[in-house]
């Protein structure tokens, strides 16, 4: 552990939990608490309590003797005094210099929030109402959008809309990049103070000015603010035996919840599914617990991912146990460039243990691993310390999941067609009447019902159409 972590982790104790962190508050020794008269006074109390705790790292600790082999492993996380003195430096300049008065506090906090900002897109300090926050978000019922978004070049880009939002039904895609909130411009906000501005009391409006690819100018949605209630998983029948289910985020009850509904379907399906669609579109991820979960529901045994970090506590690997609950039924996956993080987990898995097919576009290639490191007031750490990969060892980080069958994004249009101009055998004067128990009603039924799925989902028609010819070859092959 480096010295400056171990500073800035003084006083809280982390117990780790699988994938994930949980902090316990511990006494401060009385001989350790510092009062100091200025900010200046203060930071140097840091650098000076740092060289107490461990001279060993100090660049400027006063010894004669030659450096043990203990110390000079522990050189790697040295963190020079040179580069303390420059954030000293800075800290106070910008206290007397600054056109108006900053506190401590806000001024401390900005410079944890750039540290965190500077790792990657996921790392972030949560204040005690982000982190609150995200703890709704994990248990699904929030106020705000209903739209997951990162960072990209100082802007806030949306890596999906969730199901049944105001964000959705306003048209938020994939992809958008929004560079307005109402009257501000998002450049120089940071993610956390974007969040707080689309969050907002029920049935207030805001204003996203949106670039999207294939718009020669940026598009203005004004939408609702809701309370957002997520029902992270969905399923019905598209055809009798033909199950199709929507998991639209992963949730601490997700695996639980897929698992009661494959029962219920199970026991709507006298003969048996013949077939399932697992529709993880515009799925931004979540639980890493809930991934696994998902797959493990489709898989009799092998691993389901694995991840690898620095820290010991980093290294993880889940892997299934049976039963598979669709009893070996053909699986369809659909994925496309809003499935992100753990719906990519689920994707590489099935994909990796050849359990299912992938169909649609290459997923988002969020591929690491974020840990809630919660602090002594109320807020926590959002912090990268592992990758994850799929079975086979790959490492989706922006790659993402290569489908197994591409389906570009298509509009499909009907064509009208003159009846008058399609003879049939059945508009021969005299032909053979066919056995009349065979209702051609129930006919033209399935056929309206499967127009319909095409000019409404072209990716879930197709995905059917792929399951049924599966659901056949597997028919044959038993039989023979």
């Amino acid at each position: 552990m480096s010295l400056f972590w171990k500073i800035a982790a003084y006083g809280i104790g982390i117990e780790s939990q699988g994938d994930r962190a949980v902090g316990s508050t511990v006494k401060r020794p009385k001989e350790m608490v510092i009062n100091t008269k200025n900010s200046l006074t203060k930071i140097s109390a840091l650098v000076v309590l740092a060289c107490i705790c461990q001279p060993a790292f100090c660049a400027e600790s006063a010894t004669s003797e030659p450096p043990t082999q203990v110390e000079q492993a522990g050189k790697a996380d040295v963190i020079p005094l040179d580069d303390i003195r420059i954030l000293v430096e800075v800290f106070h300049k910008i206290k007397k210099d600054y056109v108006e008065p900053i506190s401590d506090k806000d001024l401390l906090e900005n410079a944890v929030r750039g540290m965190l900002a500077g790792l990657d897109p996921h790392s972030s300090y949560l204040d005690a109402e982000g982190y609150l926050s995200l703890q709704q978000g994990t248990t699904g019922e929030f106020g705000g959008l209903g739209i997951e978004v990162g960072t990209e070049n100082g802007f806030l880009k949306v890596i999906a809309p969730i199901d049944d939002t105001p964000a959705q039904r306003a048209g938020v895609e994939a992809g958008d990049v929004i560079v307005r909130l109402d009257d501000t411009p998002v450049k120089g906000l940071s993610l956390n103070e974007a969040v707080k501005m689309m969050r907002g009391k029920s049935g207030t409006k805001i204003v996203l000015s949106i670039i999207r690819d294939g718009e020669d100018k940026p598009l203005e949605l004004t939408i609702v603010r809701d309370v957002i209630k997520i029902k992270s998983v969905k399923s019905r029948f598209l055809e009798p035996g033909y199950a199709y289910i929507r998991v639209s985020a992963f949730q601490s009850r997700t695996g639980d919840t897929l698992q009661k509904q494959l029962k219920e379907l199970k026991s709507k399906a006298p003969n048996g599914l013949k077939g399932v669609i697992l529709d993880m579109r515009n799925n931004p991820g979540g639980v890493l617990g809930a991934a696994v979960a998902v797959s493990d529901a489709f898989l009799n045994e092998g691993r389901i991912v694995y991840t690898e970090g620095r820290a010991q506590d980093a290294e993880l690997e889940f892997n299934a146990k049976p039963p598979d609950l669709i009893d070996g039924a053909p699986l369809v996956v659909l994925v496309n460039e809003g499935s992100a993080s753990a719906s990519e987990i689920v994707a590489g898995a099935l994909q990796d243990q050849k359990r299912a097919i992938i169909m649609g576009r290459r997923s988002f290639g969020k591929g690491s691993v974020q840990t809630i490191l919660p602090m002594n007031n109320d807020a926590a750490l959002k912090l990268t310390t592992a990758r994850y990969f799929t079975p086979s060892g790959r490492s989706i980080q922006a790659e993402g999941i290569v489908p197994d069958i591409l389906i570009d994004k298509v509009k499909l249009s009907s064509i009208e067609v003159s009846r008058s101009a399609i003879v049939k055998e059945a508009n021969l004067t005299g032909h053979l009447e066919n056995d009349p128990d065979n209702d051609p009603k129930t006919k033209k039924k399935l056929s309206e019902n499967q127009d319909g799925l095409a000019a409404s989902d072209f990716e879930l028609f197709e995905a059917l159409n792929l399951l049924k010819g599966m659901n056949i070859l597997q028919a044959r092959s038993s039989s023979n």
